[in-house]
């Protein structure tokens, strides 16, 4: 049976992790669909996916194959995209490597369908600082970046940047996807700060980030640039709804 959530995973030479996060996923006793979309990896990553599509995990398995990293921000929007025209009514972003627990997708989940909130952000700050294995520099860079732009925005949210996210459908229906501009944390920030600004309800749920064990981090100076720099960008944009 279908379910009525869909946890997007994107991935890049996540050989090491793909099998593993959706044996994790799709054990849980809500039953979570899942689809991958995946940037060309050369390491085979698609091909276990694959492979888990034709197994036992038929029809709760999906894929989308892109040619060569396009970035974060457009494989989430490609992939909200095709949840809507499948009719998902919730929408979760979560990366493959466990640095998000399979285990906290039901209370993301819950703060939504039976809380009643609009967006839930797995925040990794809002009862203080829960991270696990990352460097202290990494650490201290992400959480007074979240600081920086709860300032120049004028927004509570304590984790800015977190990528673990549950959207309920009306929000991505709304948002002018089309329209978001950034790629990596910035897309992250510019996500949520356009929910709220079209008045949408965002809770955040603690949950412990821990450091990717097995594969190599995707993070970039650059993408720490986009995202000090699009704040403030961010800040004197016009947000419209979607036309229906």
């Amino acid at each position: 049976m279908k379910s009525d959530t869909i946890v997007i995973i994107p991935t890049y030479n996540e050989k090491e992790n793909i099998e593993a996060i959706i044996r994790a996923v799709t054990s849980l006793e809500k039953p979570f669909d899942i689809l991958v979309i995946d940037d060309g990896s050369p390491d085979g990553t698609a091909d276990i996916v694959k492979r888990l599509m034709k197994d036992e995990l038929s029809g709760r398995v999906n894929i989308i194959e892109r040619s060569g990293k396009q970035g974060l921000g457009k494989a989430y929007i490609c992939g909200f995209n095709w949840a809507i025209e499948q009719g998902y009514d919730y929408i979760i972003e979560m990366d493959a490597d466990f640095s998000h627990s399979p285990n906290d997708l039901p209370r993301l989940y819950a703060a939504c369908h039976d809380e009643g909130y609009d967006v839930s952000v797995g925040s990794r700050y809002i009862t203080g600082v829960n991270v696990v294995n990352w460097p202290i520099g990494r650490v201290l860079m992400s959480y007074y970046a979240s600081a920086y732009v709860r300032t120049v925005l004028g927004i509570s949210l304590r984790d800015t940047t977190a990528g673990f996210v549950c959207w309920s459908r009306k929000v991505l229906e709304t948002i002018c996807l089309d329209n978001i501009h950034f790629k990596g944390y910035a897309f992250q920030i510019e996500m949520k700060y356009t929910a709220l600004r079209l008045g949408f309800k965002i809770k955040e749920v603690p949950v412990v980030f821990v450091n990717r064990e097995l594969g190599t981090s995707k993070m970039s100076g650059g993408i720490f640039g986009e995202a000090l720099f699009g704040v403030i960008r961010l800040r004197f944009m016009k947000f419209k709804r979607r036309a229906n």
